[in-house]
């Protein structure tokens, strides 16, 4: 079976910077709904597009293709009074920059990840960039599996079972589901 909308592809992966030095090796397949489900990067969807079981690949991904580019304005300095203790470096914060567009009242909405990276005397630095962010990356992968999407899998838009999202209830309400960003292994 080539791989196309709607098709589930499992594949094994390794994710290198631009100078070859590892940053994650997939313990688990990576497994994700072809199609534009944003469930994957689109220049790897790219990159499978009619392609079959077996096929290895190693795909460049420059940061507006990845992470997107490093951001200075998403790192602040915050009072250290502002957060609980213990306090440690790479603790993370869901919040809106201050004195963003989003906290001024921007549709979107979207609320940053903010990562402590530094804690001196009263400050703390806060980044919420991701952090692969302004990394050209290098993903290599091979296939290991292609096979058609459910209609239920289609419908949500992400994979289940092995290696997919697991629905914990059963009463249909996929409401949090529709706004998920991504369903399929997640890089970090």
């Amino acid at each position: 079976m080539k791989i196309g909308k709607n098709s589930v592809v499992t594949a094994r992966y390794t994710l290198k910077d631009a100078q070859d030095n590892l940053i994650e090796e997939g313990q688990e397949p990576m497994v994700y709904l072809h199609g534009g489900y944003d469930n994957v990067f689109p220049k790897i969807e790219e990159a499978l597009e009619g392609k079959e079981k077996g096929f290895s690949a190693t795909i460049q991904l420059n940061p507006e293709d990845a992470f997107g580019d490093y951001d200075a304005e998403l790192v602040k300095v915050e009072p250290r009074e502002r957060f609980p203790s213990p306090l440690e470096v790479g603790m993370q914060f869901e919040g809106m920059p201050e004195d963003s567009e989003e906290s001024a009242g921007a549709d979107d909405g979207d609320a940053h990840i903010f990562t402590v990276t530094d804690i001196a005397d009263d400050k703390v630095v806060l980044d919420g960039n991701h952090p692969l962010a302004g990394i050209a990356l290098r993903f290599s992968l091979t296939v290991d599996d292609v096979r058609e999407a459910s209609e239920e899998e289609i419908a949500h838009g992400h994979v289940h079972g092995a290696h997919g999202h697991h629905h914990d209830d059963d009463d249909g309400d996929d409401e949090d589901d529709a706004n998920a960003e991504y369903r399929s292994h997640k890089l970090h």
